[in-house]
């Protein structure tokens, strides 16, 4: 579909400017507060944009005033711009969000463009308008406008996951629709669904994988026990078995790590054709043991060879797993949150005798844990 070269952000939460190029593997480190979050959070909000769900995002996220960076009689707008890079040139995709009555947001701007690489004149630009509350995308997609139609692709499969909710009521842990089963949920709400579709797929050893990734993380986990129940079996569940014993345990006797790492391997395991474009995931090693955490880092760095991954961290240890090229730092002062790229050529020589998390650590790389 295309990759995330670029992002531009002003005045999001603790973002108050802020430009960064991206690759295939994209590592944010730095310390709690530091704006971490608040980037992945845009993401969010534009999956809520793309659903066509802004005003319901903005109003459970503690209105603009929580969104706008110091509040609007600081930052009266949001403006982003989002480059993709595509077999054939560039698509670009900005956005100027303003203030509005009722301490919401609405489209001062939204604007669509592509630069061909072949040609030298200037780039086809598809203007969305202003005044709306929600994105055009989605209408101009369904009018056939060609562009729009691009845009939905690119912006659509660029998907948040967030694993933390592991309690008695988390989504993951309840019976889910058996047919929802083409993706993954942003909360794994349907893995069990998902898991029972790969399993049941003629010639796809995907499901095959993830159990074995599975056991050598928990090697107590023999398998799931996945079967269709409720009226016209249309109910399924996450019941599983434990090695040497015949009987089936519910999703409520998993732990919360255990229940983490399925979500974390089912996502990065399934078959290439069901990743998302871009995946964003906060804190993924959030309750795993050091030794899941490196296999878990692992597939991500396999996951980036085929989609684009994008991952927030604070563990010394998960941070280890990754290049010094890979990783972004997070800082921020009293004002603004601040983003960069490692200058691995300056780092070279510390490099040599010391692993990446331990520069973090000792605050060579900035964005560590002491100032």
């Amino acid at each position: 579909m295309g990759q995330l070269k670029k992002i531009r952000l002003n005045g999001f939460k603790s973002i108050k400017s802020m430009e960064i190029e991206l690759g295939s593997l994209n590592v944010l480190i730095g310390v709690n507060g530091a704006g971490k979050s608040n980037f992945i959070s845009f993401f969010k909000m534009l999956n809520e944009m793309m659903g066509e769900r802004l005003q319901q995002y903005i109003a459970t996220s503690g209105r603009a005033q929580s969104l706008l960076h110091f509040g609007p009689k600081v930052t009266p707008q949001i403006e982003a711009e989002l480059e993709f890079e595509v077999d054939n040139g560039i698509d670009t995709y900005s956005i100027r969000l303003f203030h509005a009555a009722g301490d919401t947001l609405i489209f001062a701007e939204e604007q669509l463009s592509f630069a061909r690489t072949d040609w030298s004149g200037p780039p086809k630009v598809v203007d969305l308008g202003s005044g709306h509350q929600e994105s055009q995308i989605k209408r101009e997609a369904e009018n056939n406008e060609p562009t729009a139609k691009v845009f939905r692709e690119l912006l659509g499969h660029c998907r948040v996951f967030h694993f933390h909710d592991t309690s008695i009521t988390a989504r993951a842990r309840q019976y889910c629709y058996v047919g929802d089963n083409r993706w993954l949920m942003p909360d794994a709400g349907n893995l069990a669904a998902v898991l029972y579709e790969l399993k049941n797929k003629e010639n796809s050893p995907a499901y095959r994988r993830i159990v074995t990734t599975i056991r050598r993380i928990a090697p107590f986990f023999d398998d799931f026990d996945l079967e269709p129940s409720g009226v016209n079996n249309k109910d399924i569940i996450l019941n599983w078995r434990q090695k040497s014993s015949d009987q089936v345990f519910g999703p409520h006797q998993l732990s919360d790590g255990t229940l983490r790492v399925i979500s974390l391997v089912t996502l990065l395991m399934q078959p290439v054709d069901n990743l998302p474009n871009v995946i964003i995931v906060d804190e993924p090693e959030l309750g795993l043991h050091p030794a899941a955490k490196i296999i878990i880092a692992g597939l991500f760095q396999k996951a980036s060879h085929h989609c684009q991954i994008i991952i927030a961290t604070q563990s010394a240890a998960f941070l280890d797993a990754f290049d010094a090229e890979d990783v972004i730092v997070v800082e921020r002062d009293e004002k603004a949150s601040s983003f960069k790229k490692l200058d691995t050529m300056a780092l070279k020589e510390w490099l040599d005798d010391y692993s990446v998390g331990q520069l973090w650590e000792k605050n060579v790389l900035g964005g560590g844990p002491f100032s």
